[in-house]
């Protein structure tokens, strides 16, 4: 499952590291190149939504090992794209498999799993985000200089028919439990604090990807960079956001809404100086560095709050906060893709750190929200 995790963030976000060569072949700008990662995110949004309803009684197994199939058949639909429209449709392809995977990736690992380990598996889990998120953008760059952006594409495929190949090894039979919550997820949004914090999280990944989806191109434009130092920042940010990844849990404990506070406000600070640092190719390289380390681990943040705040329907929350994630994934980029094509980077940066700034607020009023009673349960969760 952790193998497929990386195989899957890897392949949703290789347009990041490729956008440049993408747009070119493609024949577009690189600002509807980035809509590949909009697309993506849109489709997600409809599977995460449904997937418990349209896949009925399919034995969970069955329904994870298709995923991953599909998985490698988008991989391919991209790597072999004619034209721009089935670029796109490959994209689509990729977004209903991250929609279907992650909302189930959180009823899978209770299942795998002893209770008690549940929180070690999906932390498990989030190391395969983690390692495709140091690995996928600077390889890709790599990869695309020395045999194309398709070759880089096809160079996941491998990685995909491995993870098939385990998973249909080792997942256990998976039978559906239960029946979708009455309402379906959106009615969790009756409940102010889910409310709050989901649009809280929502304006982080909106404010996040219409930043980062655009990194490549600022580096080459902007910065100046050449072939051989566009692959190292992106490493550093990959780097620097796998330590973010392994060192949050001790600020979580000390506090999580302070936590989830300060991680925005401070990446909107950094959004602000890459305006008129953009040119500095070292300036700019710390400031994408201390980006990463933020913004890998904050996803560990949200999830924490989600623990907290749907202690007894985690399944149904986990779908909406895919949803919510997703959706905001597509939005950002899309926005960000706007203001680039319209005004230039700055405006893209400034709308980026000014969506952040509102995360933060929105954060620090979910705190307010949250009751005290939560504090034991998830204190225990902490321990364990």
């Amino acid at each position: 499952m952790t193998l497929c995790v990386f195989a899957l963030i890897a392949s949703e976000f290789m347009p990041v590291s490729l956008l440049t060569p993408l747009a070119a072949d493609l024949g577009v700008t690189e600002g509807l190149a980035g809509y590949g990662i909009a697309i993506s995110g849109a489709f997600a949004v409809l599977t995460s939504l449904s997937v418990s309803r349209l896949a009925g009684n399919i034995n969970r197994r069955t329904l994870l090992l298709t995923l991953t199939g599909l998985m490698a058949v988008s991989g391919l639909v991209v790597a072999l794209a004619p034209n721009y429209p089935v670029y796109m449709g490959g994209r689509a392809l990729i977004g209903v498999v991250i929609g279907g995977f992650w909302s189930l990736s959180a009823a899978t690992a209770m299942r795998l799993v002893p209770a008690a380990q549940v929180p070690r598996a999906l932390a498990i889990f989030n190391g395969g985000n983690a390692l495709a998120t140091v690995v996928a953008a600077p390889l890709g760059s790599y990869l695309g200089g020395i045999i194309g952006w398709r070759g880089a594409f096809l160079c996941l495929l491998p990685v995909a028919g491995v993870a098939l190949v385990w998973q249909w090894i080792c997942l256990p039979s998976m039978a559906a439990e239960g029946r979708p919550p009455q309402g379906g997820v959106i009615a969790l949004f009756g409940r102010r604090v889910v409310a709050l914090g989901m649009v809280a999280c929502g304006a982080f990944f909106m404010g996040q990807f219409a930043l980062f989806t655009y990194v490549r191109p600022f580096l080459e434009r902007v910065t100046r960079a050449d072939e051989s130092a566009v692959p190292l920042v992106l490493l550093a940010i990959g780097a620097s956001g796998f330590v973010g990844t392994l060192a949050i849990g001790a600020f979580l404990r000390r506090g999580l809404y302070r936590t989830l506070v300060t991680i925005p406000a401070l990446m909107a600070v950094i959004a602000v100086a890459l305006v008129p640092l953009g040119p500095q190719l070292w300036p700019t390289a710390a400031l994408f560095s201390a980006w990463g380390l933020l913004a890998t681990a904050a996803p560990v943040g949200w999830w924490s709050w989600l623990a907290r705040t749907f202690t007894d329907n985690a399944e149904a929350g986990g779908g909406l906060m895919v949803a919510v994630v997703q959706c905001s994934i597509a939005l950002g980029s899309t926005v960000g893709g706007l203001l680039l094509d319209s005004f230039g980077f700055a405006s893209t940066f400034m709308a980026g750190a000014g969506l952040l700034l509102i995360a933060a607020l929105l954060a620090y009023l979910t705190a307010a929200e949250s009751t005290p009673a939560c504090e034991p349960a998830v204190a225990a969760q902490a321990r364990g």
